[in-house]
């Protein structure tokens, strides 16, 4: 992946963001420093994506007490495609438990592309993680309900909390990816044939594709991240959507694999869980602080949006966001008695 924060001061994490103040003039840079990139490809696979104008930008940061600031096209909505597993993934382990849910799905990376069929067959039909689409399409297949109405209000009513608004569906692009997954509908036959999904595996990418076709603006992933930010309640309307276990396991399969197999570079270079969709939509979040998304549709060869994760990348870097970094603190002691001097 390509970052650009050559020179760019690493600041650390703290636990709280910068004041109100330094976080819109930052968020204002990065959108300043990107909007004019151009490189990158849409998702023409999904012929309704390809239609989608390629120079729509946008950046939002929600934090975790509820300020959000925003710039770019803030008001235009798109499919949240693949960033929907993260919350599906969380809806499922709020409801099930983690362990029922590792028992179907994993949480290491494939280091393969986010639909190989390889990757089922080389785990003798085991999912690697919740990300990429055999894990997801597993995950929809666990969510609660007796039928698959059910199981898409409740996926719809969770998205929606995470969001603080009710989302609907853009029929358009569901009817747009409905008559193109044939890859999907292969993986789900692939899956039950490995008995890890036990109800009709067509129903279940029907349940998937309607998911990953809720209509979402970059403001609603902004929210969406600061609520798993902040221990599973939305900054926005105060209500408690999963639990903390929750969203810190959740945020453990992102950073193992929310940017599909550029999962280890992304770690490495921004430091922050993420997750990427095909849309051009991308929502960073870093514990206790609050998310950043960006909205750009072109994307890289792995599916991950290009201005999307260079203006991620500069605001890791300039809000102290990466959670690896750490600053050296001179004491003029040794460090055996710095160690007593704390107990």
């Amino acid at each position: 992946m390509e970052t650009d924060v050559e020179g760019v001061r690493q600041n650390v994490y703290t636990g709280v963001l910068p004041d109100w103040d330094d976080v819109e003039r930052l968020v204002a840079q990065a959108f300043d420093r990107y909007r004019d990139r151009d490189d990158g490809a849409q998702a023409d696979y999904i012929p309704a994506l390809a239609e989608v104008d390629p120079n729509l930008f946008a950046i939002a940061a929600a934090d975790v007490n509820g300020g959000v600031h925003k710039i770019g096209s803030v008001d235009v909505s798109f499919t949240i495609q693949s960033i929907s597993k993260a919350f599906v993934y969380a809806l499922a382990c709020d409801r099930l438990g983690r362990d029922a849910v590792r028992d179907r799905v994993g949480v290491d990376n494939t280091g393969l592309p986010f639909d190989s069929v390889m990757a089922i067959e080389l785990q003798k039909g085991h999912p690697r993680n919740p990300m990429v689409n055999a894990g997801a399409l597993t995950t929809t297949s666990l969510v609660p309900g007796e039928t698959f109405g059910e199981q898409w209000q409740l996926i719809r009513e969770t998205l929606s909390a995470f969001a603080g608004r009710e989302l609907q569906v853009d029929e358009q692009v569901y009817r747009s990816e409905a008559l193109t997954n044939q890859r999907n509908r292969a993986i789900a036959q692939l899956l039950e044939s490995y008995g890890r999904i036990d109800v009709d595996p067509l129903e279940v990418v029907d349940v998937y594709t309607r998911q990953c076709s809720l209509l979402v603006d970059v403001t609603d992933l902004a929210v969406m991240g600061a609520t798993l930010a902040d221990g599973g309640v939305n900054p926005v309307t105060g209500a408690t959507v999963v639990s903390p276990d929750v969203c810190r396991d959740t945020l453990a399969a992102l950073a193992a694999s929310g940017m599909y197999e550029r999962s280890g570079e992304w770690l490495f270079e921004v430091g922050i869980p993420a997750k990427s969709g095909v849309s051009g939509g991308i929502v960073a979040i870093t514990p206790g602080k609050g998310a950043i998304a960006t909205f750009a549709p072109p994307l890289d060869e792995a599916g991950n949006s290009v201005r999307g994760q260079l203006a991620i990348g500069y605001l890791s870097r300039t809000l102290g966001l990466n959670v690896f970094a750490s600053a050296a603190r001179a004491t003029g002691r040794p460090l055996r008695e710095r160690v007593v001097a704390a107990e």
